[in-house]
């Protein structure tokens, strides 16, 4: 049985564990809604630019830009993985890079030759570990305040290598940000832009669409507004991922903390039985000193 020093010990290292846990809480907390603003802010943005890049393409049919044409045969698949530069966040980046590989594993068993760009330590390590084909990574971005110029240079490398054919397909792994116990690994094509999917409605004949005049034509503007389509879902997926991490640390900081607490009150009783047992223990040399006295 442990002895009372030690037993308290135990407790002060505990007590200590619980205060770096609440100061990272707090932290994650006062991180996280800024980061959250910028996200929810950015949101309808991106809704906005997908609405009109939709009305668009569809004026000027999907072959106007190469950008929004399939290719005939999928050989080379890339993929940008989304994860955080630090660890303490529970499970986040761990469902992230699963994710991930399961992606992988698919289109390699299909016979495609996979590639990575990497935003993040946690994916860049898995892909040193693993001894991926990584063309890039971006480290110290991810859980930061970081500038839509991230997302446009990573955009126009990759738009870049997709037009001379060097990837046939381009996906993205990041983040949802659903709630603040909920962060949903998601898969979404940046290359070839996929088309925007309609909502339908009970009227038959559908909402009344007002018809607009492009100037330039809708051709023109769509070769000026496509490429700046993938840096808008990049940065998208960047801000989803950054809030995603902040409330997956202060998820886990707070039952690291509930943790302790549970830690602490098991080293108290344990602490009490030990004392009672020292005590109990001196009693009964007393009275056995005493009795042996008296005879």
């Amino acid at each position: 049985m442990a002895t009372l020093k030690e037993v308290q010990l135990k407790i002060a290292a505990v007590k200590k564990t619980k205060q770096i846990t609440k100061a990272m809480n707090m932290v994650a907390a006062s991180r996280l809604r800024g980061a959250q603003v910028r996200m929810e802010g950015f949101r309808p943005y991106a809704a906005k630019f997908e609405e009109v890049l939709g009305n668009l393409a569809e004026s000027a049919g999907e072959e106007s830009n190469p950008l929004l044409i399939p290719r005939e045969e999928i050989k080379k698949v890339h993929i940008v993985v989304c994860t955080s530069d630090r660890g303490l966040c529970g499970g986040f980046n761990a469902n992230l890079i699963e994710k991930a590989e399961d992606l992988a594993k698919e289109k390699t068993d299909q016979g495609k030759s996979v590639s990575f760009t990497f935003f993040g330590k946690k994916a860049r390590d898995w892909g040193r570990r693993e001894k991926l084909a990584v063309k890039e990574f971006h480290l110290g971005v991810v859980g930061t305040s970081f500038s839509y110029n991230v997302a446009s240079t990573a955009g126009k490398k990759l738009v870049s290598a997709f037009l001379d054919n060097e990837y046939d397909e381009v996906l993205i792994v990041y983040a949802e940000f659903l709630s603040m116990a909920k962060q949903k690994p998601t898969v979404k094509q940046l290359l070839p832009i996929p088309p925007v999917e309609k909502e339908e409605t009970a009227d038959a004949e559908g909402p009344y669409l007002a018809e607009h005049i492009c100037e330039p034509s809708p051709e023109a503007l769509l070769g000026e507004i496509l490429p700046k389509s993938v840096d808008v879902q990049i940065y998208r997926a960047l801000l989803e991922t950054s809030t995603s991490e902040h409330a997956a640390r202060m998820l886990a900081m707070d039952n690291a903390s509930k943790a302790c607490n549970d830690i602490i009150g098991n080293l108290t009783i344990a602490y009490n039985k030990a004392r009672q047992a020292a005590i109990t223990a001196e009693l009964m040399d007393i009275v056995g000193g005493a009795e042996a006295l008296k005879g």
